[in-house]
């Protein structure tokens, strides 16, 4: 999707995709990762997400990646949090304590950015692009973060002719296909979730699935 349509969203307040607590997926496994504590966590399309907080208070460094200047201010806010801020190459970051925002494009992120992060956690970024543009994410930052790298990445399955607007139906054979040539992909859990879902309901959906998977850099 063309980065207006994310901005407009927010600006309009359109951010139902917005959860007010934790990622249930994300909490059931972040720890099986093995995570080490005081690592950096990389959240590309982070949004204003709770995940960010639950991770920093698991004693990560957390590095979000949002386009809207809107949501980063919403974030710091909503934890009573006053960020240093200062302006880079990859755009305008907010710091406080443990958790850094970069209002910019994931794609701006420079390698030695890239380099430093020793996991990444994706429930937002992979599902909000269209199929071309996923290809070219998995290409141009999933492929240049280091070996060892450990991720948890949540999608969603639905049949994709009953909706055609992110969140994008991501299914099993094309994840495998993006990132198996760097890295290890395995399923850790599907769930149901159409009975929790009434906004997909509504939109004509009669089939909703969350998918976690690990992975896991190879050299």
């Amino acid at each position: 999707m063309e980065p207006d349509y994310w901005l407009e969203r927010w600006k309009d307040g359109r951010t139902g995709f917005h959860q007010d607590q934790p990622t249930p997926l994300l909490a059931a496994h972040w720890d099986g990762l093995g995570v080490a504590s005081g690592a950096r966590v990389l959240v590309p399309l982070a949004g204003k997400s709770l995940d960010m907080a639950w991770l920093a208070g698991r004693g990560h460094r957390v590095l979000g990646v949002e386009l809207s200047q809107l949501a980063v201010e919403q974030f710091f806010a909503a934890h009573a949090l006053e960020p240093e801020v200062h302006d880079t190459p990859a755009g305008r970051v907010y710091r406080a304590g443990p958790v850094e925002m970069i209002h910019g494009d994931v794609f701006a992120l420079d390698d030695e950015t890239l380099a430093g992060c020793d996991a990444v956690y994706d429930r937002a970024a992979l599902i909000a692009l269209p199929p071309d543009m996923r290809a070219r994410y998995a290409r141009e930052l999933y492929a240049r973060l280091p070996t060892g790298c450990k991720g948890l990445l949540v999608t969603l399955e639905y049949p994709p002719d009953e909706m055609q607007a992110p969140p994008f139906s991501v299914p099993e054979d094309e994840v495998r296909a993006l990132f198996a040539d760097d890295w290890q992909v395995d399923v850790l859990e599907r769930r149901a979730i159409l009975d929790q879902q009434p906004a997909f309901i509504e939109q004509g959906l009669t089939a909703l699935e969350t998918v976690a998977y690990r992975l896991q850099r190879r050299g």
